[in-house]
């Protein structure tokens, strides 16, 4: 196919339900790249967006990698993305992964439209095992800290979360002080009981004393695991956690190439037989940049069963489904309308399965769909 025309525009992003709590300014990128290939007596059209947490990509994308994807000639997302690529320099991420994710996203969804399967199908032909399960085990995300009557909305929260049909959650702490954020794990515990059933997200906040702190008293309550415990950098301070925390790690959110992902195992502590490996899909350059993520670290010792790639979204619970990886986010009333699963999708057992329409299925969700038919 060809690329024939990019537009991306930046919209707010919210990471709660609830549209009149501010949410600190946070956008994301959204993109329609429309290619030269006819279905139905209409051009191919893929969306995509910038995943949650990093900002809108406008400027990198219409200044830096659309003008190059448009140049490119007779392409599929892999050699969409050397396009992309070329003459950028190694290391100094940035933000200009995220820019090259959200189009690479966009390529998926082309491409998968074009092959007439969903995007699980068609990564599980050029890259999965076609015998692993389509259904993937997923824990709902949210749990922000509310601006008034925090305890008790997060309780609400925690219940809509249950009711819509999942057995595990992950909640925000960090922005308080220890001992509010142990209540409000008490909280999310009360409703969803039972060992490693809820995780906890710093949010890569907390220094070493904190980090250590934080890890001795979430010790009694085996956690699904703890996450972003501090700066995500900070490889020794994580591995000092690591150390004195019997119960799993998450860690990965926040970097955002190979050789990151080589230096976090070779330096954060890491314990290969509990930890969680949480790399976002489209941070890491999309996913030719996960894929190799994902074969630097199995040459290392990791299992695929490890990965729970970030986002909540669809593309995200594609990857997994398509590369077996152990498991997925989903955020069902944070981030709206990028969060959740398509309209009228159910939670069976704890697992969620992929839409079954060509493409990624953005399609369906009503509210997605109308912003995307803005570009």
């Amino acid at each position: 196919m060809r690329v024939v025309d990019i537009r991306e525009r930046s919209v707010d992003l919210s990471r709660y339900s609830d549209p009149s709590i501010p949410s600190g300014g946070l956008t994301t990128s959204i993109v329609a790249l429309t290619t030269d290939v006819v279905r139905n007596g209409r051009p191919v059209v893929g969306y995509g967006f910038s995943s949650m947490g990093r900002f809108a990509q406008s400027g990198l994308i219409r200044e830096r990698f659309a003008p190059r994807l448009l140049a490119a000639v007779d392409v599929d997302p892999l050699t969409a993305w050397a396009a992309m690529m070329k003459g950028e320099k190694p290391g100094g991420h940035g933000e200009r992964c995220v820019a090259v994710g959200t189009l690479d996203m966009a390529l998926w969804d082309a491409a998968a439209k074009i092959a007439e399967l969903p995007l699980h199908q068609l990564l599980r032909q050029r890259f999965g095992n076609t015998t692993t399960p389509v259904d993937v085990p997923a824990y709902a995300s949210g749990g922000y800290l509310y601006p008034d009557d925090d305890l008790g909305r997060l309780r609400t929260e925690m219940h809509l979360l249950r009711d819509q049909g999942y057995d595990k959650v992950k909640i925000k702490i960090g922005a308080v002080p220890l001992a509010q954020d142990l209540k409000r794990i008490e909280v999310a515990l009360r409703v969803f009981p039972g060992p490693h059933c809820v995780a906890v997200d710093a949010m890569n906040v907390y220094d070493a004393r904190q980090s250590l702190d934080a890890a001795k008293a979430l010790s009694r309550h085996r956690l699904m695991w703890f996450e972003d415990i501090c700066d995500p950098l900070d490889f020794d301070t994580q591995a000092l956690v690591a150390a004195a925390y019997d119960e799993p790690i998450a860690a990965g959110e926040a970097l955002f190439s190979a050789a990151e992902a080589l230096l976090l195992d070779r330096h954060g502590g890491l314990r290969r037989d509990r930890d969680v490996l949480l790399f976002d899909p489209v941070h890491c350059y999309g996913l030719p940049g996960y894929l190799r993520i994902i074969e630097a670290l199995a040459a290392r010792g990791w299992s695929r069963r490890s990965f729970w790639p970030h986002g909540g979204h669809l593309f995200s619970l594609h990857v997994a489904s398509a590369l077996g990886l152990g498991g997925v986010e989903v955020n069902p009333l944070s981030f709206p309308p990028f969060g959740g699963l398509a309209d009228g999708a159910t939670i069976a057992k704890g697992h969620v399965t992929p839409p079954d329409t060509p493409g990624i299925g953005f399609e369906g969700k009503a509210d997605l769909t109308a912003l995307f038919g803005t570009l």
